[in-house]
């Protein structure tokens, strides 16, 4: 037995305000976090057809400023950064070089010479530590752990706009998908606010500072502003079912450093082409340049009686394991059951039937598009149609 104490875990600003709101908490990546509240269906809901709240102050935060900073970021990062405009922000990812992932970011540009990458919480030390080894040795380059400098905090769902917009004179209907601006938050100067989040929903994550009482009250307000919406705080449960219905990526399950860029399916966020080299782009040409990969990502529904859950095997019709599962659950709103799995590529066409190990008994499921949820589109409006008075 190893007599190294283990670390106390690490707390929030919002921490004491979770356990007044009778949040059941997990240990997250070294992190107190509520898993969930009211219960992971209502959250997930409330999302889905009004807003909920979430905390997400445990992921880390990078700046990088100075006059070699779109070099850095370039060299770091797989997307084209010299597309941002200020105020612009994407999704990317660290590689290591043989094209596998340190971890999946979303690269913010604030300034000329100033960038801010979101990390991970469960990668938030090792990330950062990535960074100063990989970039920290070039010339007019600041590297900043910032992490602990905001409390963030996601308004997620179709009313996140009109509840946050009770709270500030920004106009949130002008700040596009993936942008950003600055501006006053429930009397809070200069705060960064974001269309961006992790559950297939419009959004926003909000940046406040992080001191305990400032963090509460937003907080609050947050929750007043979107009563009449029916909002809830939500818990990293509810998180987990929406990005699963979105397909969207997490650290530990569909990437990580045994899965590469292309398995992951998401080469189209990978710019083999954007004029300066970075870390994994070789490995990557030669991965292309020999047919491309052996096995991908896809999404399964299951067509038989049964939940695939993360990590269960995957077999084809005659027996043969060819894969696993990444994430799987029921899907609260779409009421089925959904998995993301890495299979043989011969298995990845729409339509293709597998079988799911589940408590002993083969269960069928099939390949099917994804994401498997996407929002609705907005209704636009209808032109006034004008008859001539004849």
């Amino acid at each position: 037995m190893s007599d190294t104490p283990t670390p106390p875990l690490r707390r929030t600003s919002l921490h004491a305000t979770h356990h007044a709101h009778k949040a059941r908490m997990v240990d997250f990546g070294g992190w107190d976090m509520p898993v969930q509240y009211s219960g992971l269906v209502a959250e997930h809901m409330a999302v889905r057809t009004g807003v909920g709240v979430f905390d997400v102050s445990h992921m880390g935060d990078i700046q990088l400023r100075g006059p070699n900073s779109l070099a850095a970021v370039q060299k770091l990062l797989m997307n084209d950064a010299s597309k941002l405009q200020i105020g612009q922000a994407h999704y990317s990812a660290m590689l290591y070089d043989n094209g596998t992932f340190v971890d999946d970011v979303v690269l913010h540009k604030l300034g000329e010479n100033d960038y801010l990458i979101v990390i991970n919480a469960g990668t938030r030390e090792k990330d950062v530590q990535w960074v100063r080894k990989t970039i920290g040795g070039m010339g007019g380059l600041h590297i900043t752990d910032v992490s602990d400098y905001y409390t963030q905090i996601a308004i997620q769902g179709p009313k996140a706009a009109d509840t946050l917009q009770k709270l500030t004179g920004v106009d949130l209907s002008a700040i596009k998908n993936y942008w950003f601006t600055w501006g006053q938050v429930c009397g809070l100067h200069n705060v960064m606010i974001a269309r961006t989040g992790y559950t297939g929903e419009d959004g926003f994550e909000i940046y406040i500072p992080s001191d305990e009482p400032t963090s509460a009250r937003v907080w609050g307000e947050v929750l007043n502003a979107g009563a009449e919406f029916g909002i809830l705080p939500c818990g990293l449960g509810a998180r987990n079912t929406l990005r699963l219905e979105s397909a969207m990526a997490l650290y530990g399950h569909e990437i990580s450093d045994t899965i590469n860029v292309f398995e992951a399916n998401l080469g189209r966020y990978c710019k083999l082409d954007k004029g300066s080299d970075f870390v994994g782009r070789d490995a990557l040409v030669k991965i292309q340049e020999s047919g491309g990969p052996t096995r991908r990502l896809v999404g399964l529904e299951m067509i038989e009686r049964g939940i695939g859950r993360d990590g269960y095997p995957v077999f084809d019709a005659t027996g043969m394991r060819i894969g696993e599962i990444t994430s799987g659950s029921p899907a609260p709103f779409l009421k089925k059951n959904i998995a993301l799995a890495y299979v043989p590529m011969a298995f990845t066409e729409l339509g293709s039937e597998v079988f799911v190990e589940v408590r002993d008994q083969k269960v069928k499921a099939q390949v099917v598009p994804t994401p498997f949820y996407k929002k609705p589109k907005k209704a636009q409006p209808v032109a006034e149609l004008h008859v001539p008075v004849s």
